[in-house]
Protein backbone atom coordinates (compact mmCIF):
# COMPACT_ATOMS: atom_id res chain seq x y z
CA UNK A 1 0.00 0.00 0.00
CA UNK A 2 1.22 3.73 -0.87
CA UNK A 3 1.73 6.06 1.84
CA UNK A 4 0.65 9.78 0.84
CA UNK A 5 2.82 12.89 1.58
CA UNK A 6 1.72 13.69 4.92
CA UNK A 7 0.20 17.53 4.14
CA UNK A 8 0.57 18.77 7.80
CA UNK A 9 2.79 16.65 10.27
CA UNK A 10 1.80 16.79 13.90
CA UNK A 11 4.00 16.23 16.68
CA UNK A 12 3.15 13.08 18.69
CA UNK A 13 1.46 13.29 21.77
CA UNK A 14 3.07 14.36 25.00
CA UNK A 15 4.31 11.36 27.64
CA UNK A 16 2.10 10.90 30.14
CA UNK A 17 -1.05 11.68 27.66
CA UNK A 18 -3.89 9.06 27.17
CA UNK A 19 -2.98 6.18 24.93
CA UNK A 20 -5.42 4.62 22.81
CA UNK A 21 -5.83 0.76 22.74
CA UNK A 22 -3.14 -1.25 21.29
CA UNK A 23 -3.62 -1.04 17.53
CA UNK A 24 -2.88 -3.39 14.85
CA UNK A 25 -1.26 -3.91 11.75
CA UNK A 26 -2.31 -5.15 9.02
CA UNK A 27 -0.35 -6.39 5.56
CA UNK A 28 -1.07 -4.46 2.24
CA UNK A 29 -2.69 -7.58 1.17
CA UNK A 30 -4.99 -8.39 4.18
CA UNK A 31 -5.75 -4.57 3.36
CA UNK A 32 -7.08 -5.46 -0.02
CA UNK A 33 -8.59 -8.20 0.82
CA UNK A 34 -10.93 -6.24 3.53
CA UNK A 35 -11.64 -3.34 1.35
CA UNK A 36 -12.90 -5.81 -1.44
CA UNK A 37 -15.31 -7.27 0.71
CA UNK A 38 -16.35 -4.47 1.89
CA UNK A 39 -17.31 -3.04 -1.50
CA UNK A 40 -19.12 -6.43 -2.36
CA UNK A 41 -20.90 -6.09 0.84
CA UNK A 42 -22.21 -2.53 -0.03
CA UNK A 43 -22.65 -3.33 -3.91
CA UNK A 44 -24.73 -6.72 -3.30
CA UNK A 45 -27.04 -4.67 -0.40
CA UNK A 46 -25.08 -6.42 2.63
CA UNK A 47 -25.96 -9.83 0.58
CA UNK A 48 -22.38 -10.92 -0.45
CA UNK A 49 -18.87 -9.82 1.53
CA UNK A 50 -18.71 -8.54 4.75
CA UNK A 51 -18.76 -5.46 6.03
CA UNK A 52 -14.97 -4.49 6.72
CA UNK A 53 -13.98 -3.73 10.14
CA UNK A 54 -10.57 -1.98 10.56
CA UNK A 55 -10.88 -0.95 14.24
CA UNK A 56 -7.78 0.19 15.84
CA UNK A 57 -5.57 -0.55 12.95
CA UNK A 58 -2.57 1.44 12.13
CA UNK A 59 -3.51 3.20 8.78
CA UNK A 60 -1.32 6.35 9.39
CA UNK A 61 0.06 7.97 6.02
CA UNK A 62 -1.97 5.62 3.70
CA UNK A 63 -3.49 6.62 0.50
CA UNK A 64 -7.52 6.27 0.54
CA UNK A 65 -8.23 8.60 -1.31
CA UNK A 66 -11.42 8.86 -3.84
CA UNK A 67 -12.38 4.81 -1.72
CA UNK A 68 -15.60 3.72 -0.98
CA UNK A 69 -15.47 3.27 2.50
CA UNK A 70 -19.08 3.42 3.60
CA UNK A 71 -20.38 2.53 6.51
CA UNK A 72 -16.65 0.88 7.30
CA UNK A 73 -15.11 0.12 10.88
CA UNK A 74 -12.81 2.47 11.70
CA UNK A 75 -13.09 2.84 15.24
CA UNK A 76 -10.23 4.08 17.15
CA UNK A 77 -7.75 3.47 13.83
CA UNK A 78 -4.38 5.10 13.13
CA UNK A 79 -4.88 7.78 10.36
CA UNK A 80 -2.58 10.37 11.31
CA UNK A 81 -1.71 11.91 8.03
CA UNK A 82 -3.29 9.80 5.63
CA UNK A 83 -5.41 10.86 2.66
CA UNK A 84 -8.91 10.21 2.40
CA UNK A 85 -9.30 12.83 -0.11
CA UNK A 86 -12.84 12.92 -2.11
CA UNK A 87 -13.25 9.53 0.11
CA UNK A 88 -17.14 7.95 0.74
CA UNK A 89 -16.91 7.72 4.52
CA UNK A 90 -20.57 8.36 5.11
CA UNK A 91 -22.23 6.70 7.48
CA UNK A 92 -18.84 5.24 8.98
CA UNK A 93 -17.59 4.53 12.46
CA UNK A 94 -15.24 6.95 13.00
CA UNK A 95 -15.17 6.89 16.93
CA UNK A 96 -11.65 7.94 18.70
CA UNK A 97 -10.18 7.99 15.56
CA UNK A 98 -6.61 9.72 14.90
CA UNK A 99 -7.15 11.72 12.07
CA UNK A 100 -4.64 14.45 13.38
CA UNK A 101 -3.18 15.81 9.89
CA UNK A 102 -5.33 13.69 7.87
CA UNK A 103 -6.59 15.34 4.46
CA UNK A 104 -10.05 14.65 4.05
CA UNK A 105 -10.44 17.79 1.19
CA UNK A 106 -14.05 16.93 -0.76
CA UNK A 107 -14.61 13.31 1.57
CA UNK A 108 -18.38 12.37 2.21
CA UNK A 109 -18.93 11.97 6.25
CA UNK A 110 -22.49 12.13 5.96
CA UNK A 111 -23.92 11.00 9.34
CA UNK A 112 -20.98 9.61 10.07
CA UNK A 113 -20.30 8.76 13.82
CA UNK A 114 -16.58 10.91 14.68
CA UNK A 115 -17.29 11.27 18.79
CA UNK A 116 -13.91 11.54 20.34
CA UNK A 117 -12.25 11.77 16.98
CA UNK A 118 -8.82 13.49 16.73
CA UNK A 119 -8.99 15.54 13.65
CA UNK A 120 -6.12 18.64 14.76
CA UNK A 121 -4.96 20.68 11.93
CA UNK A 122 -6.73 18.16 9.76
CA UNK A 123 -7.95 19.27 5.95
CA UNK A 124 -11.80 19.04 5.76
CA UNK A 125 -12.32 21.81 2.90
CA UNK A 126 -15.49 21.42 1.22
CA UNK A 127 -15.93 17.83 3.09
CA UNK A 128 -20.00 16.77 3.44
CA UNK A 129 -20.45 16.35 7.49
CA UNK A 130 -24.33 16.99 7.54
CA UNK A 131 -25.93 15.49 11.12
CA UNK A 132 -22.26 13.50 11.55
CA UNK A 133 -21.83 12.94 14.86
CA UNK A 134 -18.70 15.02 15.99
CA UNK A 135 -19.19 15.23 20.04
CA UNK A 136 -16.52 16.12 21.90
CA UNK A 137 -13.89 15.86 18.79
CA UNK A 138 -10.74 17.59 19.06
CA UNK A 139 -10.34 19.56 16.10
CA UNK A 140 -7.74 22.40 16.65
CA UNK A 141 -6.46 24.14 13.67
CA UNK A 142 -8.77 22.08 11.36
CA UNK A 143 -9.25 23.63 7.82
CA UNK A 144 -13.32 23.25 7.60
CA UNK A 145 -13.29 26.11 4.87
CA UNK A 146 -16.92 25.65 2.98
CA UNK A 147 -17.67 22.24 4.85
CA UNK A 148 -21.58 21.28 4.86
CA UNK A 149 -22.05 20.76 8.58
CA UNK A 150 -25.89 21.10 8.38
CA UNK A 151 -27.32 19.38 11.43
CA UNK A 152 -24.13 18.27 12.58
CA UNK A 153 -23.47 17.07 16.32
CA UNK A 154 -20.88 19.19 17.49
CA UNK A 155 -21.61 19.92 21.30
CA UNK A 156 -18.17 20.04 23.13
CA UNK A 157 -15.71 20.33 19.88
CA UNK A 158 -12.37 22.19 20.08
CA UNK A 159 -12.38 24.10 17.26
CA UNK A 160 -9.76 26.34 18.53
CA UNK A 161 -7.86 27.96 15.74
CA UNK A 162 -9.82 26.61 12.84
CA UNK A 163 -10.73 27.41 9.89
CA UNK A 164 -14.55 27.72 9.13
CA UNK A 165 -15.12 30.52 6.86
CA UNK A 166 -17.83 29.73 4.56
CA UNK A 167 -18.67 26.46 6.27
CA UNK A 168 -22.91 26.09 6.16
CA UNK A 169 -23.40 25.13 9.82
CA UNK A 170 -27.43 25.72 9.44
CA UNK A 171 -28.69 23.95 12.53
CA UNK A 172 -25.64 22.57 14.07
CA UNK A 173 -25.49 22.23 17.86
CA UNK A 174 -21.82 23.41 19.14
CA UNK A 175 -23.61 23.80 22.55
CA UNK A 176 -20.34 24.29 24.63
CA UNK A 177 -17.53 24.40 22.10
CA UNK A 178 -14.88 26.14 21.69
CA UNK A 179 -13.97 28.63 18.89
CA UNK A 180 -11.47 30.66 20.39
CA UNK A 181 -9.90 32.28 17.33
CA UNK A 182 -11.30 30.53 14.85
CA UNK A 183 -12.60 32.24 11.86
CA UNK A 184 -16.24 31.94 10.65
CA UNK A 185 -16.28 34.71 8.37
CA UNK A 186 -19.17 34.38 5.90
CA UNK A 187 -20.33 31.11 7.59
CA UNK A 188 -23.84 30.44 7.92
CA UNK A 189 -24.90 29.71 11.33
CA UNK A 190 -28.48 30.02 11.02
CA UNK A 191 -30.46 28.29 13.99
CA UNK A 192 -27.57 26.86 15.19
CA UNK A 193 -26.93 26.13 18.70
CA UNK A 194 -24.41 28.15 20.35
CA UNK A 195 -25.69 28.28 24.29
CA UNK A 196 -22.14 28.84 26.00
CA UNK A 197 -19.95 28.42 23.08
CA UNK A 198 -16.42 30.04 23.61
CA UNK A 199 -16.08 32.65 20.82
CA UNK A 200 -13.05 34.31 22.15
CA UNK A 201 -11.09 36.74 19.80
CA UNK A 202 -12.79 34.35 17.13
CA UNK A 203 -13.99 36.19 13.59
CA UNK A 204 -17.45 36.34 12.21
CA UNK A 205 -17.41 38.73 10.11
CA UNK A 206 -20.63 38.78 7.43
CA UNK A 207 -21.64 34.76 9.70
CA UNK A 208 -25.43 34.40 9.29
CA UNK A 209 -26.34 33.90 12.82
CA UNK A 210 -30.25 34.64 12.21
CA UNK A 211 -32.33 32.62 14.73
CA UNK A 212 -29.03 31.43 16.71
CA UNK A 213 -29.26 30.37 20.18
CA UNK A 214 -26.44 32.38 21.84
CA UNK A 215 -27.16 32.22 25.65
CA UNK A 216 -24.29 32.83 27.94
CA UNK A 217 -22.07 32.28 24.87
CA UNK A 218 -18.53 34.40 25.98
CA UNK A 219 -17.95 37.13 22.65
CA UNK A 220 -14.65 38.85 24.03
CA UNK A 221 -12.85 40.31 21.56
CA UNK A 222 -14.94 38.88 19.01
CA UNK A 223 -14.96 40.53 15.52
CA UNK A 224 -18.89 40.90 14.59
CA UNK A 225 -18.76 43.10 11.92
CA UNK A 226 -21.46 43.28 9.23
CA UNK A 227 -22.48 39.75 11.05
CA UNK A 228 -26.25 39.49 10.76
CA UNK A 229 -27.75 38.91 14.03
CA UNK A 230 -31.49 39.19 13.67
CA UNK A 231 -33.43 36.93 15.73
CA UNK A 232 -30.63 36.08 17.38
CA UNK A 233 -32.40 33.89 20.61
CA UNK A 234 -30.77 34.91 24.46
CA UNK A 235 -28.42 37.60 23.00
CA UNK A 236 -27.72 39.97 25.74
CA UNK A 237 -26.45 43.28 25.29
CA UNK A 238 -23.31 42.79 27.62
CA UNK A 239 -22.51 39.93 25.22
CA UNK A 240 -21.95 42.68 22.30
CA UNK A 241 -20.40 45.31 24.52
CA UNK A 242 -17.39 42.29 24.85
CA UNK A 243 -17.35 42.22 21.37
CA UNK A 244 -14.03 44.02 19.69
CA UNK A 245 -15.77 45.19 16.59
CA UNK A 246 -19.48 45.28 15.77
CA UNK A 247 -19.43 47.83 12.82
CA UNK A 248 -22.66 46.90 10.48
CA UNK A 249 -23.94 44.39 12.12
CA UNK A 250 -27.79 43.85 11.93
CA UNK A 251 -29.21 43.38 15.75
CA UNK A 252 -32.26 42.22 17.10
CA UNK A 253 -34.89 44.58 18.27
CA UNK A 254 -34.50 46.09 21.28
CA UNK A 255 -30.44 45.95 21.08
CA UNK A 256 -28.25 48.60 20.09
CA UNK A 257 -24.47 48.73 18.81
CA UNK A 258 -24.16 51.21 21.42
CA UNK A 259 -22.33 50.76 24.87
Amino acid sequence: MVKAEPSYMIDPPPSGAARPRRRRVVSSAELAQILAAHRLYLDTGRKQGQRGDLGAVDLAGHDLSGRVLRRLKLDHALLRNANLARADLSRANLIGADLAGAVLTGADLERARMSGANLEAASLAGAALTAADLEFAAMARAVLRQARLQAADMSGVNLEGADLAGADLRGANLRGASLRRACLDGADLRGARLGGVFLDDASLAAADLRGAYLRVARLDGADLSAADLREAKGLARAQLAAARCRAGARLPPGLSTEG
